[in-house]
C-alpha cells in the first residue's frame, strides 16, 4: 500500500544517500501514529474516575505524542541532513516510547486505551530501532 509518507519520500528531488527508505517511510509513520495514540491516551486517562491514579501515565503519553511528532517532522525532512542529531533523535524516541509502552501496559488491564497505546510505543519503539541499525 502506498502512504502519503512514501509518496513523499519518492517525490523528494535530492539524493537521499544510502538510508533505508522503507525503514525510514515505517519509522515516520510509526512516529505519526504513536503521537496521536499517546495524544488520545492522555485524553482518554483524563476522562477516568481515578484521573489522580494515572498522572504519571498522561503526562508520559504526552512527552511521548511530543518526541515522536518532532521525530516525525525532522525524518521527513531532508536538506542539510545531520546522522549524529537523527540518531540522538531517534534513541531519544525509541527511550520514551518504551517508558511509555511500560506505564501504559501498567494499565492496559484497566484501560483499553492504554492497552491501544502501549502496543503502538512498542512498535514506535522497534522502528526507531531499527532505523538506528540500519544508519550503520
Amino acid at each position: 500500500m502506498t502512504t502519503a509518507v512514501k509518496d513523499m519520500l519518492a517525490a523528494y528531488p535530492g539524493d537521499l544517500g544510502s538510508v533505508d527508505r522503507e525503514k525510514l517511510s515505517r519509522c515516520i509513520e510509526e512516529c505519526l501514529a504513536c503521537a496521536q495514540a499517546c495524544t488520545a491516551c492522555a485524553d482518554a486517562c483524563m476522562s477516568e474516575r481515578e484521573v489522580g491514579e494515572l498522572t504519571k501515565c498522561i503526562r508520559t503519553d504526552m512527552d511521548c505524542a511530543d518526541i515522536c511528532g518532532t521525530t516525525a517532522a525532522v525524518l521527513s525532512r531532508h536538506t542539510g541532513y545531520d546522522a549524529d542529531i537523527t540518531r540522538a533523535l531517534l534513541q531519544a524516541c525509541a527511550t520514551v516510547c518504551k517508558a511509555c509502552g511500560d506505564e501504559c501496559g501498567q494499565h492496559a488491564g484497566r484501560h483499553e486505551h492504554c492497552r491501544v497505546c502501549a502496543e503502538v510505543c512498542r512498535r514506535c519503539e522497534q522502528a526507531c530501532n531499527d532505523l538506528i541499525a540500519s544508519l550503520g
